[in-house]
């Protein structure tokens, strides 16, 4: 079993008994504790689950805890029926918090995801930018490298680049957008074709230096920022290219 599998096995476990547990260790204090102040408790057990794991263990653990709730802290007890509008209106609070600040929490975890997924397209492009000012790295080399980053950037199960042009090949144009023949397609979500290779056109002050080609994993999609960050990649490779070839000329 793996750390992860274990992770989120325990997160499930979790959701359930933590709330009962909390429950129980309030039950021979309900006649003077009131139930307003062991609610706050449950909501912070589930905004420590919603935390630590994704969406669903964060909504079990709210609906454990207008559950056991309910049935321990409401009267009459040992029943899942509640007699006091005032008890009502605050397990719906408890269940409504619940649900709110799992989604909060879930909304953060994108937030960083996204942050760090930013964080690597920039670190990409430094590197490229880094071998070509260094004038280190062979040509070979330096495509190579762009094209792990692109294929990292797009989500693609495989990239390529050649030094060839080609005709009717589905292209991601310099402001994003992918053209699939005679079509142009602007949304900011896209999947890139699987059943042909699109192509990312490498060139530099208008001379073409080559393309990559790319293959996306199976239902993936690419976010317009991402295919902009691929573009920028590929003019750095471009110009990079250009400045070898002026300096090496063909003899």
């Amino acid at each position: 079993m793996t750390r992860d599998v274990l992770r989120e096995r325990l997160l499930w476990l979790a959701a359930v008994v933590v709330p009962l547990a909390v429950c129980l260790l309030a039950v021979p204090v309900r006649d003077t504790v009131a139930n307003t102040s062991v609610a706050l408790v449950l909501v912070i057990v589930v905004v420590g689950v919603a935390s630590l794991g994704r969406r669903w263990p964060g909504i079990v653990a709210a609906a454990s805890a207008g559950v056991w709730f309910d049935f321990f802290l409401t009267q009459p007890y040992q029943r899942l029926t509640i007699t006091s509008p005032d008890d009502v209106e605050t397990l719906l609070l408890l269940l409504a918090v619940g649900v709110a600040v799992t989604e909060v929490a879930q909304w953060g975890r994108r937030q960083q995801a996204a942050a760090s997924r930013r964080e690597g397209y920039l670190q990409g492009l430094e590197t490229i930018a880094r071998a070509a000012s260094a004038g280190t790295s062979s040509p070979s080399s330096l495509v190579e490298t762009a094209c792990d980053h692109v294929a990292d950037v797009l989500h693609l199960d495989r990239c390529r680049f050649v030094y060839d042009s080609g005709l009717g090949r589905p292209r991601i144009e310099a402001d994003g957008r992918l053209r699939i023949g005679s079509a142009t397609l602007d949304a900011d979500v896209l999947e890139l074709p699987v059943e042909d290779e699109t192509e990312l056109v490498v060139e530099s002050g208008g001379r073409f230096m080559g393309r990559f080609l790319m293959t996306p994993l199976a239902g993936s999609a690419t976010t317009r920022g991402e295919r902009l960050v691929a573009v920028a990649l590929a003019a750095q490779v471009g110009a990079t290219l250009r400045a070898y070839a002026d300096s090496h000329p063909a003899r």
